[in-house]
């Protein structure tokens, strides 16, 4: 299967050429944005590593390699420039977003921190969720390091003029990405009928937002002044529940039935708390997400990707890639042992 096309139809939102930068840009987010923007004429630089992830950068953007965290050699190659957007895919603490705040201070006219929809209260006391819904995450820690990043960066911009923008996605994906709990794992399960390990009752509701349509929305964003000092939710308007989801990726691999067996969080989060922390701070708990700030910013911003397509899209990418086809060991022995208590339970 071809990857789905890159959509251009920003150009009722898109001014001049802006000079921007990407700390980043081969990540599942990063990557569609870099690709999308320089499709719309931006001038993109990209900062990062030189490492690969299998995602190229782009044609046309310029590769700067060095390591955000080592301040002098991002000094050293940024030397003279300034940018009319910076964003910051990779800060995730706060002695990240400290150091960035002083590399870029006085270097651009925006700092986009890409933050993360978790950082929303969990459990919602209210849906749909907003921009002004409290950051509260008692349950999984990279939530809570994006709400210290956030609380220091906006207080630089109420200080002392910070030019700060927060972007909270929810759950991007692209083609390499499978959004069920087990991976690739669940899809190998799935095609020698074994049971599926779904969390809770498979009923609370899920977004999934694909990186294209995301970029769509983040890009027509970059170098707008009146989003300075501002918040946005990007996601998809389409909400499923788990049991749905599962069941697209089964139909996705040719298995029109598959076995699901449901099994509380919390019993999962007993028996592996890696996987539990992701699992009772954000997976878990139904989001629905209200866009309307973002679409009154990017007015023809729309998620046009439904999860339908997208799951065939995820499954024929890893069907043409079959050295990617890892089986992880430990959640087939977590899955065959909470399926089988759970089956015998009932």
């Amino acid at each position: 299967m071809n990857p789905l096309p890159v959509a251009t139809n920003l150009a009722a939102d898109t001014v001049a050429p802006r000079n921007i930068l990407f700390v980043g840009g081969t990540g599942v987010i990063s990557a569609a944005a870099a690709e999308l923007a320089v499709a719309l004429g931006h001038r993109l630089t990209i900062l990062n590593r030189g490492q690969s992830t299998g995602r190229p950068t782009p044609e046309g953007a310029e590769v700067l390699h060095a390591d955000i965290r080592d301040s002098s050699a991002v000094r050293e190659v940024l030397k003279g420039r300034e940018f009319d957007a910076v964003a910051d895919f990779i800060a995730f603490t706060p002695d990240h977003a400290r150091a960035s705040m002083e590399l870029f201070r006085g270097r651009t006219g925006q700092y986009v921190f890409i933050s993360s929809a978790s950082a929303y209260q969990k459990p919602p006391t209210r849906l749909p969720i907003l921009e002004s819904t409290p950051l509260k995450n008692p349950f999984w820690q990279y939530s809570r390091d994006k709400i210290a990043c956030e609380d220091i960066l906006f207080e630089a911009y109420r200080s002392d003029d910070f030019p700060l923008t927060v972007v909270r996605p929810s759950h991007t994906y692209d083609r390499t990405k499978i959004a069920m709990v087990g991976g690739w794992t669940d899809i190998h399960r799935m095609r020698r009928g074994l049971p599926i390990l779904v969390h809770g009752d498979g009923t609370s509701l899920w977004t999934l937002t694909h990186s294209r349509d995301f970029a769509k929305a983040f890009v027509g964003l970059l170098g707008r002044p009146q989003a300075v000092g501002e918040s946005y939710t990007i996601t998809s308007d389409e909400y499923l529940p788990w049991n749905q989801i599962y069941q697209l990726f089964a139909r996705a691999a040719g298995v029109p039935g598959p076995q699901l067996v449901h099994v509380a969080s919390e019993t999962i989060a007993a028996h592996n708390p890696v996987l539990g922390a992701n699992l009772l701070g954000d997976r878990s708990h139904s989001v629905v997400f209200d866009n309307t700030k973002i679409k009154s910013l990017v007015p023809s911003y729309a998620a046009t990707i439904p999860f339908a397509d997208g799951a065939r899209e995820i499954v024929a990418w890893y069907d043409s890639h079959p050295d990617l086809q890892v089986v992880d060991q430990a959640y087939m022995e977590l899955s065959d042992k909470l399926t089988s208590f759970a089956l015998a339970s009932n």
